[in-house]
Formats: structure tokens, sequence, C-alpha cells
């Protein structure tokens, strides 16, 4: 593994413990560009994990509290008239950062939540027939309350797309939440928290990850399992090329992560949960999004 990533790994499960694969996925997703939704009850460590991240990547952040009454102007800036000078000026809004957490985000109405679909596609946002491009490394990471709490506005499918990974935090394990009892506030622990990586090196392993060799039968079992999604009477409709696309990248960025310069089947397996897990929804009933994925892995086998 690279060097920079250790530290980066290192440090924030000094903040975050008991979860090191929440960890080691949430990077998975920004060293492949793509965009992460944590989904939760509130008060595990969502929102603590998006601020040990932006800190410990150096990253400018910025941090948007969704409620029902955020406006599209809110988020994405708009234009004001300065009287002294005759013209209008453009005072751009918190997306216009590298990594912005969208906090609660399905506490807002859809109205707002499609602020972020041309950003998250895009990387740019488009005001008044002008198209601004947005700053690089540019990171979403959404949390979201589970749908039945009130106050909540579930997620369109063409949104929840474009989430490369979704994760969920889940309760520690006692000895992890003893540590959490006992330990410094966790906020106060954030502050202290230094850059372990510079734009540049994380800039270098982004590129690096789009080399990462992936055979062609690799593509054979990423493939089978976008088939087997859309012929299978289980699911209510199968997985998209976009869904086929992001399970490559994801399996790329774990491979590399994890010092492999070519993906392996149990790369793909890694990644699959939380590549899947809210693009596929079973018949009839409503199931864990670990179990669905466990059922599609089992069903299609390696080559």
């Amino acid at each position: 593994m690279h060097n920079a990533l250790s530290h980066v790994i290192h440090q924030t499960e000094r903040i975050i413990i008991g979860k090191p694969q929440q960890i080691r996925l949430a990077i998975t997703c920004l060293l492949a560009r793509g965009h992460l939704l944590i989904e939760d009850l509130p008060g595990v460590g969502k929102t603590t994990l998006a601020h040990v991240l932006a800190r410990t990547l150096g990253l400018h952040f910025q941090r948007v509290q969704f409620t029902s009454d955020l406006l599209p102007a809110d988020i994405l800036g708009s234009s004001v008239y300065l009287r002294e000078k005759g013209e209008f000026r453009f005072l751009p809004g918190p997306i216009f950062t590298q990594m912005l957490l969208a906090d609660e985000v399905n506490r807002a109405t859809p109205k707002s939540q499609s602020a972020l679909l041309e950003a998250m596609e895009e990387h740019q946002v488009t005001l008044e027939g002008v198209s601004r491009p947005l700053p690089q490394p540019f990171f979403v990471i959404a949390t979201q309350n589970p749908t039945y709490q009130i106050g909540t506005f579930p997620l369109p499918e063409s949104q929840l797309d474009r989430f490369l990974l979704r994760i969920q935090m889940g309760y520690p394990d006692p000895q992890a939440e003893r540590g959490l009892l006992a330990g410094i506030n966790r906020h106060e622990l954030v502050k202290q928290l230094t850059p372990q990586i510079t734009q540049q090196e994380l800039a270098a392993l982004q590129t690096e990850v789009q080399q990462v060799h992936v055979s062609p039968a690799l593509l054979d079992y990423v493939q089978a399992i976008l088939q087997h999604s859309r012929e299978s009477s289980r699911y209510v409709h199968g997985l998209s090329p976009r869904a086929g696309i992001s399970l490559v990248a994801a399996a790329r960025a774990w491979a590399l992560l994890h010092g492999r310069r070519a993906v392996l089947p149990e790369d793909v397996q890694a990644v699959v949960p939380g590549v899947v897990s809210h693009r596929l929804q079973a018949v009839g009933q409503n199931q864990a999004p670990q179990r669905l994925a466990d059922e599609l892995l089992a069903a299609v086998a390696i080559p």
C-alpha cells in the first residue's frame, strides 16, 4: 500500500474506532472519483467520518445541512446586483469546494436534492446559461437517515445512481464503544488532525487507479453479475451499465488500496455490497442490502 494511504487510514482509524471496512470503502470511493452515500441512524459517526476524511486528506471542506426549506440556490449560489458597479456578480454556493458534506440529504425536498445531480455527474454547475467548473477533486459525501423516520423524502433512483458506493456505519462493538465513552470528545480530536497526503499525491493515485489491470476474465465475471441481476425474477430491475462501470472502478481502487496492480475476483466481491445495495431492490419484500449482495454473488460463478 502507498505510504500516504497507510497514514490516511491510520489517522482515520484513531478517530473512527472499530470501522476499518467502512473507512477503506470511503477512501476507495474517493480514489475511484466517485461519491459516497452513508445511510444509518443519527449519532453513529456519519458526519464525523466526513470531517475526519476532509482534515486527513487536506481537502477544502463545506457542509450543508439539508432541511425541508433548503433551496437550490442555498447549495449552488446565486447572482446579486451590485448597485455601485451597476452589474450582477455571481456568489458561489458551498458546492464550490473539494469535499461537500450533504448532511441528512433526504430531509430536503426533491427539488433541492436535484441541485446535486449535474455537479455529481459533470463536475460543473450551470446557472443562468453559464457552466462553472468545480474544484478538483470534487467528492460528495451524503448522509441519509432511514426513510421510515419522520420528515424524510426518499432519494429518487436517478439521484441514488449518482453515488458510486453506499455504506452503513452500524453500531460499534462493545470494545470500540467503551473507547468512545472513556476517551476524549471526538470533535476535539478532529480539530487536532493534520493532512497525511498532498493533493498532488491524491491526484496521482486517482490516475493510477485507472491503470490497474482488469483482465478479460474479470470483465466476464462483472458482466455475469450484471446479467444475472437483469434476468433474475428476484429483483425489481437489473443493474444498469453505469452500475457495471462503477463496479469496475471501485474494484480497481480497492485493489490499488491493497497494493495490487491487477483486479482479482475478491476485489470485485469486496465492493459489490457497496455498489449494488442502493441500486437493487427485491421483489415484494424489503430485504437487507447485505443479504441481496450475498445472494447475487452466490448465484454467479467465479471464472
